[in-house]
Order: structure tokens, then sequence, then C-alpha cells
């Protein structure tokens, strides 16, 4: 498979063997809350999660990834919900990955790089509240990390207008449908998802 990696402050490709873990059974869901094995947990909010999701899956030391629904206030919430509905839910990708192989910093260089975090509610044709961009940050050192990282990036003058990325701590991760996990894979959709880390 082709993963990304960071090199010299560049993202670019690499052919690696890999495998990763699917998300269609309870234990599946278990193992996104409770993933063990030194392994650690990170959830974005960048728009359609689709793309977002296959995006992190390239990435090298992410071990899995599940597209689901976070931030909101509506207990299980289907997508149809969520996308007609007042749920409060961002559509979310949750991460498991290696921080021996990558770091958190690596995942957030990624997370900027894969979306306009200056659009409130939206991402190209895609508007709502569910498109937002959110960290949600597990524990004090990803809220820490997560801070600089959007403090360096408003700094470099990428952006002409404000970052409004929220950043704030998870909430209830709810796994979407089996059909949107690795929409983008199943679709054949992944030569998108590159074009779009390398503008």
């Amino acid at each position: 498979m082709i993963i990304l990696k960071i090199k010299g402050g560049e993202i670019v490709e690499e052919n690696i063997e890999a495998e990763q873990r699917s998300t269609t059974s309870k234990q599946s869901e278990d193992f996104f809350e409770n993933p063990g094995n030194g392994l650690e947990k990170a959830t974005f909010a960048a728009g359609c999660f689709w793309g977002i999701e296959e995006a992190f899956r390239q990435v090298k030391g992410v071990v899995a990834t599940a597209v689901g629904y976070s931030g909101g206030h509506f207990e299980r919430p289907t997508y149809e919900q969520v996308c007609t509905l007042d749920t409060g839910h961002a559509e979310a990708v949750r991460v498991i990955f290696d921080p021996n192989v990558v770091s958190y910093e690596t995942l957030l260089d990624v997370f900027w790089k894969i979306h306009d975090p200056t659009t409130k509610d939206r991402q190209g044709p895609d508007v709502g509240k569910q498109y937002r961009s959110v960290i949600f940050y597990h524990n004090n050192e990803q809220k820490a990390a997560a801070l600089a990282s959007k403090e360096k990036l408003e700094k470099s003058g990428a952006f002409k207008n404000p970052i409004v990325t929220e950043i704030v701590p998870v909430s209830t991760f709810y796994m979407g449908e089996d059909y949107h996990q690795q929409y983008f894979e199943k679709k054949g959709f992944l030569q998108n998802v590159l074009r779009s880390l390398k503008k």
C-alpha cells in the first residue's frame, strides 16, 4: 500500500506492505476505545469523513481508522440524523496509531494539510455543523500539542483568514455505519486523496 511520511516538512509517498484493522464488529468498536498494546488514540473532524479517513490510513504508524460522529448531544446518531437534525455532532475520524512509529504532531501536520481550517461549518461544497473543523484531544499532552500546532500555523501566514478549528476534549465517539467505513478505499478514490495531500 501507499503510505505518507513527513520528510523535511513535506508529505511524501512510500510503498510498504501493511495490514490495517477493519471496523465492522463489536470487537472492533471496543478496540477503537481501548486499543492497548502501547497504541494511542486521536480523533479529528475536518469535513466529510470519507476522504479524511483515507488520508490518515496512508500514514505509516496508523494501524486502524474508523469514521463516526462526535461532539454532539444525541446518543448513537445515524448518518441521516447527523445530516438532518441538530444533533451537534461532527463527522469525525478515530485514528489508532503507534507512537513509536508516528508522532501525534505528525498526525496534526496531516490534519492541517487535508482541509481548510478557516471555513466555519463548511468544507468545499459541504455545509453544516457536521463538517466543522475540530481536534478532539484525549489528554493534556494532545491538547498542548494541538494548541502549539495551531499557533505555529497562524504565525506562519499560511492562511489569509483566521483559523476556526475547535480544540476541545474528546466526547463519546459513535461508530459510523459499516458502509461509510473505508469508503474511498472501497470506491477506488485513493488517488484523489493523494493529490489533495500534495497541494
